[in-house]
């Protein structure tokens, strides 16, 4: 169905009703003599086709259409109705400026966000949580933090086992906001923090716990760290090797930095923050 169609008495039960509960309708009453109606169409035409199929606007000529038109209780063109749902939820008399058309449009219409969670959900459903990433960074920002958004965030960021990343999302949730799925994120995170523990990393963290300047327990340790998704304690481990040798180890200390740089993604905050600290080190 495209973006704007005429009612006629064979699509009116179609459009009004059966539509209306896949996407919001606005419905366009206008006459061939009313002269407010010819200023008002091409905005609401514009519109439609800017919002490329977010509502679906119907146009009703109230000369040929007056049974729908008295049904409905038009008494003054233009009259514009929203229909959600099979029904008449808002609407306006007269001509409006664009404003006021995208005013009334914005409070049933989803928002760009929201539109980003569902895209992100359906690759959640396909498990490509690398690429669900980046979308549902960009719907927290966009969105203010909008709670069931930050938690689609974090139940990615486990099922990628950044672990760091997750538990940063979770404690920006205000008390109450920590329902049931808070409480089943935050139980996942502590499953998955104690399970990420193993015998390598707890040596080594000893082991450099004794000799704090060892470079090569540093690379060592973060190797291990990485492995074990815990990206942001490899790299910060690595920037102190780098801040006081820029090419140890022949420069693989700074390859295995720039590797994992590369790995997180050039929108990656954690990227985006470890690659502002390489630069201080270059200039």
């Amino acid at each position: 169905m495209s973006n704007i169609v005429d009612i006629d008495q064979t699509n009116a039960q179609q459009i009004l009703v059966d539509e209306s509960f896949n996407r919001i309708v606005l419905v366009d009453f206008w006459a061939d003599w009313c002269e407010p109606c010819k200023s008002l169409m091409p905005i609401l035409e514009k519109l439609a086709n800017e919002y490329d199929g977010q509502f679906l606007l119907a146009k009703v000529n109230a000369d040929e259409m007056q049974m729908i038109a008295t049904q409905l209780g038009v008494r003054s063109l233009p009259t514009v109705l929203v229909f959600k749902d099979g029904q008449p939820v808002d609407g306006f008399n007269g001509a409006q400026p664009e404003s006021a058309v995208r005013e009334l449009l914005d409070k049933y219409l989803p928002k760009a966000w929201d539109l980003d969670l569902l895209k992100a959900q359906e690759l959640i459903n396909e498990e490509n949580f690398n690429d669900a990433l980046p979308i549902l960074r960009k719907a927290v920002t966009d969105s203010g933090n909008q709670t069931n958004i930050v938690f689609a965030l974090a139940d990615v960021l486990l099922h990628l086992n950044r672990l760091d990343d997750a538990e940063s999302a979770l404690s920006g949730i205000g008390l109450a906001d920590q329902d049931d799925t808070y409480r089943a994120l935050q139980a996942r995170l502590e499953l998955q923090k104690e399970s990420s523990k193993n015998p390598e990393i707890d040596a080594l963290e000893q082991a450099l716990a004794q000799s704090p300047d060892d470079k090569q327990l540093q690379m060592q340790l973060a190797v291990q760290y990485h492995q074990s998704q815990m990206h942001g304690q490899a790299l910060e481990l690595l920037y102190s090797v780098l801040k006081s040798d820029l090419n140890f180890d022949d420069g693989n200390a700074k390859k295995f930095y720039l590797d994992i740089l590369a790995a997180l993604g050039k929108g990656d905050p954690l990227a985006i923050q470890y690659q502002r600290k390489y630069y201080t080190l270059l200039y």
